[in-house]
């Protein structure tokens, strides 16, 4: 059943990707591992979703992105779960031991500037209570929140051409505040995170 506007809580929320049953890649010895956290909050009339937007370094495929919070596995991670913890308390100084965990989503394929590479990003849920004072690192600019019901609704979808190779190519995703654009990776991860809570959900289409 679809869910409705109200169905739209935390609860809700975490009992449909409690339930959900990810698709999860078997990774080989090369197989590159890295993890983020998928943090939802819920504020006084709607539940947001945090997004990092990642600082501009020359050379990195991601630079400048809006992203979710975290990075690849350390030898020290017991698994992806702990390095998705580990690397949002690095990253923006939310320690997630605090919060509630949800679940995994499903494996991602990593595909920066169009290239296919051995690596999967593992998505994994959280719920946080509350949101205590932040402490950004230099691998972040800023942290944006955005509403899990525009997105889910497709309110704020749009279409922004990215240069791949020699080609302009139209990139779905989702704007945020009206000025940060949500795409890639972490667009294809909203997806899976809004099809674990309803399996009717479908993508929205292009704009006009």
């Amino acid at each position: 059943m679809h869910l409705s506007l109200s169905d739209h809580n935390i609860e809700t929320i975490s009992r449909r990707i409690s339930e959900h049953e990810p698709e999860l890649f078997t990774p080989s010895r090369q197989t590159r591992q890295a993890a983020v956290a998928v943090v939802l909050h819920q504020s006084s009339d709607q539940t947001q979703v945090l997004f990092i937007k990642r600082a501009t370094v020359s050379g990195d495929p991601w630079s400048g992105h809006m992203a979710f919070p975290g990075g690849h596995k350390d030898d020290s991670d017991r698994d992806l779960v702990e390095a998705a913890v580990r690397e949002t308390e690095e990253e923006i100084g939310l320690d997630l031991r605090d919060s509630c965990y949800i679940g995994p989503l499903s494996h991602q394929r990593a595909a920066p500037r169009g290239r296919t590479i051995d690596m999967l990003v593992a998505p994994h849920v959280f719920v946080a209570d509350s949101i205590p004072g932040l402490s950004l690192n230099h691998e972040v600019d800023a942290v944006v929140w955005g509403s899990f019901t525009e997105m889910f609704n497709g309110d704020n979808h749009d279409v922004e051409f990215r240069a791949i190779a020699d080609a302009q190519v139209a990139f779905n995703g989702y704007r945020i505040q009206q000025r940060h654009f949500v795409w890639g990776l972490t667009y294809r991860t909203l997806q899976t995170l809004f099809s674990a809570v309803d399996p009717t959900y479908s993508e929205p289409k292009e704009p006009a």
